[in-house]
C-alpha cells in the first residue's frame, strides 16, 4: 500500500479500552498519522476513546473489526484487543486486508501453537507487521542496549531484571483475572523481559527454571464464582544459547518502590544498569585507572509524549510509521513475538511440574 509522502498515515484502533487510547494519543503526536477509525465492541469504550484519545473530528467509530478492516479508511492498524482474541482477530486481517500494515499489542497470543499459526498465515501479507514490545524503546533501556552491543563492557555473561511495581489494572469485563484469557503473567506481563533478554543478549534461550505463585493479589475478588487465578511474583531463571544467563525477579505487591524496573547486564570488562522512573544508566568498568560509576540521566528529545512507557510507545511508533513509509522490515519481528511467548510458557510450566524446562520442549509442534 503506497502512502504519497505528503498524506499522513491513517490508523485504525481494534481494540479502543485503555492501551487504545494509549496507542491513540501517541498517534496524535506525530505529525505524519491520524486516527481515522476505532473499533470496538463495548460502546462505553468507543466513547471514552472519542472523548478522551486526542482523535480528530470525523473519527468512524465501528462496533465490528471487520467492519473497520474493509472501511478503506486506513493504512495501518494497530490491534489492542484483549490477549486472547488476538489470534482470531489477525488471521481475519490477514485473509481480508492483505496490505494493511500492523502493529500488534503484547503478547502476541496467549499460546505458542496460536503464534505459529500467525506465523504462517502471514507468510504472504504484503503490509508490515510488527509486534508491540515497546520496552526495547524506553530511552534508558535502549541507551543500556547500545553499551552492550557496543562491547563496551564486553562479552555479557549475566543479565538481571527487577520489576516491583503494582497488581495489574482492572480492565473491560475483567477479562485479565485468568490466565485463560491473558496466557498467565509470565506471558501476559513479563513478555517484554523475556524479549529485552533475547534482544541485549543476542543469543537465543535454551532452558527455563521458575518458582512463582499467587500469595497476595486479587485473593479477595470473585467474578461469577471464580477467583482470579493469575500469578503475583516469580523469580525465572532463563539459559541461553551462548552461555548467557538471566534472570526475571517480578513482584506485583511492591508499590512501595523507588524503582519500578532495573535492569543490570554484566559482561567480563564491566557493568550496565538502568532504572526506571528515574531513566538513570549507570555504567562501571572493571579496568585498571577507570574513574568510578558513571552516572547519567537519559531522556530523549524526539519524544512528544511520554504515556504509560516512558516515550517508548512514541519512538516505536515514529519507527513503525518509518517502515511503512520507506518499505523496510519491522523492528519487531512475529518471531520475536513467539520467543517471548514461548519462554513465558516454560516459565509457567517449570513452576507448575517442578522442573527446568527446555525450549525445545515449548517450541516443538
Amino acid at each position: 500500500m503506497t502512502i504519497e509522502a505528503d498524506q499522513p498515515v491513517r490508523y485504525g484502533i481494534i481494540g479502543s479500552g485503555m492501551m487504545g487510547i494509549e496507542h491513540m494519543l501517541n498517534v496524535a503526536a506525530i505529525g505524519d498519522a491520524v486516527v481515522t477509525a476505532i473499533a470496538d465492541p463495548d460502546g462505553k469504550s468507543r466513547h471514552l476513546a472519542a472523548k478522551y484519545g486526542g482523535a480528530p473530528e470525523g473519527l468512524v467509530p465501528f462496533e465490528s473489526y471487520r467492519e473497520l478492516l474493509s472501511s478503506g479508511l486506513c493504512d495501518a492498524v494497530v490491534v489492542s484487543t484483549p490477549n486472547f482474541t488476538h489470534i482470531d482477530v489477525m488471521l481475519d486481517l490477514f485473509a481480508e486486508a492483505p496490505d494493511l500494515h500492523v502493529l500488534v499489542e503484547k503478547p502476541l497470543c496467549t499460546t505458542v501453537a496460536d503464534c505459529r499459526r500467525l506465523i504462517d498465515a502471514a507468510e504472504h501479507h504484503r503490509g508490515v507487521v510488527w509486534v508491540g514490545l515497546e520496552y526495547r524503546y524506553m530511552p534508558p533501556v535502549e541507551r543500556l542496549v547500545r553499551i552492550v552491543h557496543d562491547g563496551t563492557i564486553g562479552r555479557p555473561r549475566m543479565m538481571a531484571i527487577r520489576e516491583h511495581r503494582y497488581p495489574f489494572l482492572p480492565k473491560v469485563g475483567n477479562w485479565n483475572r485468568f490466565s485463560r484469557n491473558t496466557g498467565g503473567t509470565l506471558v501476559e506481563k513479563c513478555c517484554h523481559f523475556f524479549d529485552l533478554m533475547h534482544h541485549v543478549l543476542q543469543a537465543t534461550p535454551v532452558r527455563v527454571l521458575a518458582s512463582g505463585g499467587q500469595d497476595v493479589n486479587h485473593l479477595d475478588e470473585n467474578y461469577d464464582g471464580e477467583v482470579p487465578d493469575i500469578l503475583d511474583n516469580a523469580f525465572v531463571i532463563v539459559d541461553f544459547d551462548s552461555g548467557a544467563r538471566a534472570v526475571l525477579d517480578l513482584c506485583m505487591f511492591a508499590e512501595g518502590s523507588h524503582e519500578q524496573e532495573e535492569l543490570s547486564v554484566v559482561g567480563d570488562l564491566g557493568k550496565v544498569e538502568a532504572f526506571l522512573p528515574s531513566s538513570e544508566v549507570r555504567l562501571g568498568l572493571r579496568a585498571a585507572g577507570q574513574p568510578g560509576v558513571e552516572r547519567t540521566i537519559v531522556h530523549d528529545p524526539d519524544v512528544h509524549y511520554e504515556g504509560f512507557h516512558h516515550g517508548s510507545s512514541y519512538l516505536e511508533h515514529l519507527d513503525f510509521v518509518a517502515a511503512i513509509r520507506n518499505g523496510a522490515a519491522p523492528g519487531v519481528t512475529l518471531q520475536d513475538g513467539l520467543l517471548a511467548v514461548a519462554v513465558g510458557v516454560a516459565a509457567h510450566r517449570s513452576i507448575d511440574e517442578g522442573r527446568a524446562v527446555t525450549l525445545d520442549e515449548v517450541l516443538t509442534p
